[in-house]
């Protein structure tokens, strides 16, 4: 059965089943290469095994870089020995935006800061930053200073993402197109993944940038997804109100307005488990919706036409491809 055949729900658990059999290899390396390290400090120690064991469950990297450099017609085993210090290091990343956004839970876990504080969640980010840049810079690779230029990029289009982000926070006149400029720049991760993967499989200058242009839109089409999470997860959308900035369905519906008023005034109520479903349910009532279901469909059109570019286009980047546009959609998610 061609994959394109495949019903959605099959799509999801083929997905879920491909990075967990990709990922998993260096994400293993990676716990054993940062959990040796001599730390006598106890607390650190804890937090650190805490991260790697039972947070950071990032199967997803190194299964988008095996992903990338197959779609090349490369060895996607080529992929792990760099997936490992990636693994690292945008864990030390996810630990830094935790502290800045005062997340202390995330789909139910404990982040690292909220369950060891700030202080010992700088030191863990830290440890896991240096470890995964040492790692990057021991290995050896005909274009090294390639793939070290596009991670170098990377981390700067991050962290100015993070920083104008930073400024949209709990304004209501934020519009979709702006924090949609965001949310492009923090797709710049997966951007990366897929560029690197292709490198390493060997591919053309062309296919190189066709899989770097995909993975700036599965970056979005992944953000734009959680989006839609953090509004049915009435602890998360609580906490975006607060700290963050507003989810980006509530972002559309405030550009109604019949619907602006009754939102901002909910918002200045506060947010409760029973109005942030309200909310919600506003956001489907707007013409708005339709403008974020194109948005999610221009993002998907201009993804395929990337792949159509390489030499295995008919591949699980098409499926994954897939699966989020499905959960993209209002009512599907």
């Amino acid at each position: 059965m061609r994959q394109r055949d495949i019903s959605p729900e099959e799509a999801i658990k083929q997905i879920q089943k491909i990075f967990k059999e990709r990922g998993k290899k260096a994400l293993e390396m990676a716990r054993k290469k940062i959990l040796k390290e001599e730390i006598e400090c106890k607390t650190v120690k804890e937090a650190l095994t805490y991260f790697m064991n039972e947070y950071w469950l990032d199967y997803s990297r190194p299964a988008l870089l095996s992903m990338a450099c197959e779609a090349v017609g490369g060895d996607p085993e080529l992929t792990t020995f760099i997936a490992v210090p990636m693994i690292l290091i945008n864990g030390a990343v996810d630990i830094h935006d935790d502290i800045i956004d005062l997340s202390k839970r995330k789909e139910e876990r404990l982040t690292v800061y909220g369950k060891f504080g700030k202080d010992i969640a700088l030191l863990v980010g830290d440890a896991l930053l240096l470890k995964g840049f040492t790692l990057l810079n021991e290995i050896y690779l005909e274009k090294k200073n390639v793939i070290l230029d596009i991670i170098n990029d990377t981390f700067y289009r991050l962290g100015d993402a993070e920083a104008q982000e930073l400024e949209l926070q709990g304004r209501l006149d934020v519009t979709p197109g702006e924090y949609l400029h965001v949310v492009r720049k923090k797709a710049a991760n997966v951007e990366a993944l897929m560029r690197i993967g292709a490198i390493l499989g060997g591919g053309t200058d062309k296919e190189i940038d066709a899989l770097g242009k995909y993975g700036t839109v599965l970056g979005m089409l992944f953000a734009m997804q959680d989006e839609f999470v953090d509004m049915l997860d009435p602890k998360e959308f609580i906490h975006r109100v607060k700290y963050e900035c507003l989810p980006l369905p509530l972002l559309y519906a405030l550009q109604n307005p019949k619907t602006k008023e009754k939102i901002a005034n909910e918002l200045k109520e506060g947010i409760t488990r029973r109005n942030s479903k309200k909310l919600l349910a506003a956001f489907f009532k707007t013409a708005e919706a339709k403008d974020f279901t194109k948005t999610v469909y221009d993002l998907a059109r201009e993804a395929r036409r990337q792949l159509r570019k390489l030499k295995l286009p008919d591949c699980y980047l098409e499926l994954l491809i897939r699966v989020l546009e499905e959960r993209c959609q209002p009512r599907k998610i």
